[in-house]
C-alpha cells in the first residue's frame, strides 16, 4: 500500500488513480476478478467499458491489492501493462515487457529459479510459450492485467491470429491468465478486424458502468492531506454529487475544479464553468478520435478490402495496388451522380479489373 501524505487535492480530473486509499468502490468487479484466479482453471476476464469509466483505475487498483484477496498468493504473479506504450508496438516488445514485469514482481529468493526461462534471445513466440509453461511447472501463474487492448489493433501486422492463438493456448492450458481492459467486447472487435482466433471469445466479461449511489457518495468525501476530514466540504459535496451524478471521471472533474475554486478564492458559478468547459473538450476529442477511426475506415480499409475483389478471382495484388483500386470502386458512383462518368465507363472499368469479358 502508498505510504505517505495524501495529495492536497485528492481528485484526479484525468488519467488513472494510482495512490490505493484514494480508489472507491468496485468491490464487485474486484471480487470477479479474485474469484476467477482461483482453483486450477483460472478464467480470463475481458473488462468492458466506456473510455473515463474507470478501466486503468481498475486494473491498477487489483494489482496493488490482489494478494489481500488470495489465500495462496505464492502461486501467482500479477501485473499490470499498458499496451499504449512503446515497448508494445511490436510482438517482441510485448513479450520483453511482460518478462520484465514479471520478474520485476519476483520475491528475490524465487528470482534465480523463475528468471532463466525468460533470458532467451529473442524472447520470440516460442521462446515465451515456454517459458510460461516452465512457469506452470514450477507452480507459478502469470496474471496479465492488460490495458488499453486497442492499441494493439493499430498493429494488425505485428499482432496476428497466430499471436492470439498462441494467447489463447496458454490460457487453455491454465498456465497463463489475462485480465484485458477494452471499449467493446473483445468478439466484436474481431468482426471489426476480421480476426478468426478463439482468443476473441475471452472466457468472462465484465462490464463497467456506472458508480453506485453509496459509492459516487463516497467519493465525494475523499480526504485530503490538509486536513483530518472530507477534502470538500458539505455543501461541495452536494455539489459534486449533482454534477457528476454516479459516472466516476465527472465525480473526480466535479470535485477537483470545487477544491481548487476554494483554494483560489472563485465561486462555486466559477468551479461549475471550468467543470463544463473541461467536459465538453474531453467529449470533443473523443468525438474527434471516433472520426479519425471513420476516415480511417472509409478512405484506407473499405477500399482495401473492395479491391481485393480481383485477388479472389486468381488475380496478384498487394495492398497497395488494392487501395488504389479499391477507393477508385468506391469513388466512381459519386463521379456517375455528379454527371463526369457513365454508367458503361463504370461498367467497363469494373469489367476489365474483374477480367470479364
Amino acid at each position: 500500500m502508498t505510504s505517505g501524505a495524501l495529495p492536497a487535492n485528492p481528485f484526479v480530473a484525468a488519467g488513472m488513480i494510482e495512490d490505493p486509499r484514494l480508489f472507491v468502490g468496485r468491490k464487485d468487479e474486484l471480487h470477479a476478478i479474485a474469484s476467477r484466479m482461483k482453483g486450477d482453471q483460472p478464467t480470463s476476464i475481458n473488462i468492458v467499458g466506456e473510455k473515463h469509466i474507470g478501466k486503468s483505475s481498475l486494473l491498477h487498483y487489483f494489482v496493488r491489492t490482489w494478494e489481500q484477496r488470495i489465500l495462496n498468493s505464492n502461486s501467482y504473479v500479477v501485473i499490470y501493462l499498458p499496451l499504449r506504450g512503446v515497448d508494445c508496438q511490436t510482438e517482441t516488445g510485448f513479450y520483453e515487457a511482460v518478462a520484465e514485469d514479471l520478474l520485476n514482481h519476483v520475491q528475490g529468493w524465487q528470482q534465480r529459479s523463475l528468471q532463466n526461462c525468460w533470458k532467451t534471445k529473442p524472447l520470440n513466440r516460442q521462446a515465451f510459450s515456454d517459458a510460461v509453461k516452465e512457469w506452470k511447472q514450477q507452480g507459478k501463474l502469470p496474471v496479465l492485467c492488460l490495458d488499453d487492448f486497442e492499441s494493439l489493433l493499430k498493429h494488425p501486422d505485428k499482432f496476428d491470429n497466430g499471436f492470439y492463438d498462441n494467447l489463447r493456448s496458454l490460457m487453455d492450458s491454465n498456465a497463463l491468465m489475462l485480465v484485458v481492459a477494452s471499449r467493446k467486447q473483445l468478439d466484436v472487435y474481431a468482426n471489426e478486424h476480421r480476426f478468426v482466433s478463439s482468443f476473441f471469445n475471452i472466457g468472462h466479461t465484465i462490464s463497467l458502468k456506472e458508480l453506485t449511489t453509496d459509492e459516487a457518495i463516497e467519493l465525494s468525501r475523499l480526504p485530503t492531506r490538509s486536513t483530518n476530514g472530507a477534502a470538500l466540504s458539505v455543501d461541495e459535496q452536494s455539489h459534486a454529487q449533482h454534477w457528476g451524478n454516479r459516472h466516476p471521471y465527472k465525480l473526480q472533474l466535479a470535485g477537483y475544479y470545487l477544491w481548487e475554486a476554494r483554494q483560489q478564492g472563485k465561486t462555486i458559478k466559477w468551479a461549475k464553468q471550468q467543470f463544463k468547459q473541461q467536459l465538453t473538450k474531453a467529449k470533443s476529442t473523443s468525438k474527434g478520435q471516433r472520426w479519425q477511426l471513420w476516415l480511417r475506415w472509409l478512405f484506407w480499409d473499405l477500399p482495401v478490402r473492395l479491391g481485393k475483389i480481383p485477388k479472389f478471382i486468381g488475380g496478384t495484388v498487394d495492398d497497395i495496388s488494392n487501395w488504389i483500386i479499391g477507393l477508385v470502386i468506391l469513388l466512381l458512383p459519386v463521379l456517375v451522380l455528379v454527371g463526369v462518368l457513365h454508367w458503361n465507363e463504370v461498367w467497363d472499368f469494373v469489367r476489365d479489373k474483374l477480367g470479364i469479358k
